[in-house]
């Protein structure tokens, strides 16, 4: 070994989400050519239109960078748990199909969920929540969970 620190690989979703922002940006692009051509007529209504096309785009960049952000946090989130030993095992029981064994996603929810009401305020049982909620299916609360624990994180 020479020594030299291990490649950081990307993370497993980035590529998709880097397409799916460039093809954003195009459309954040498009829109926002539509709403100035209309502005530029000098027509009240369409100056009206025009103005309330505009904040489409500013819409879709705040969410962006909303996400982006979060991404990052979440990765910063799971290197301190990896450092530390405490990242969430994906070891459940899985159908042969490779659907969770919904008996013991509901046990290992009923777990993180008692950490988190044992002590509301650690980001590390937000974040072992969220893959808990994850692991049961429910998306919208493992996201809330783990904006939560972004939210309580210190870096």
């Amino acid at each position: 070994m020479t020594g030299e620190a291990p490649r950081r690989r990307l993370p497993r979703g980035l590529l998709g989400a880097l397409a799916v922002t460039a093809l954003l940006a195009i459309y954040v692009w498009a829109i926002g050519r539509r709403g100035v051509a209309m502005i530029g007529t000098g027509e009240p209504v369409l100056i009206g239109i025009g103005a309330a096309v505009l904040v489409i785009p500013l819409l879709v960049i705040g969410l962006i960078v909303r996400e982006f952000w979060l991404a990052s946090r979440v990765q910063q989130m799971a290197d301190t748990l990896a450092a530390a030993g405490e990242l969430p095992a994906d070891d459940l029981p899985r159908s042969p199909g490779g659907r969770i064994d919904r008996s013991a996603a509901d046990e290992a929810f009923g777990a993180a969920q008692a950490a988190v009401e044992a002590d509301p305020e650690s980001w590390r049982t937000w974040y072992h929540l969220a893959f808990a909620y994850d692991a049961a299916g429910d998306r919208r609360r493992a996201r809330a969970a783990l904006r939560k624990a972004s939210a309580l994180f210190r870096p």
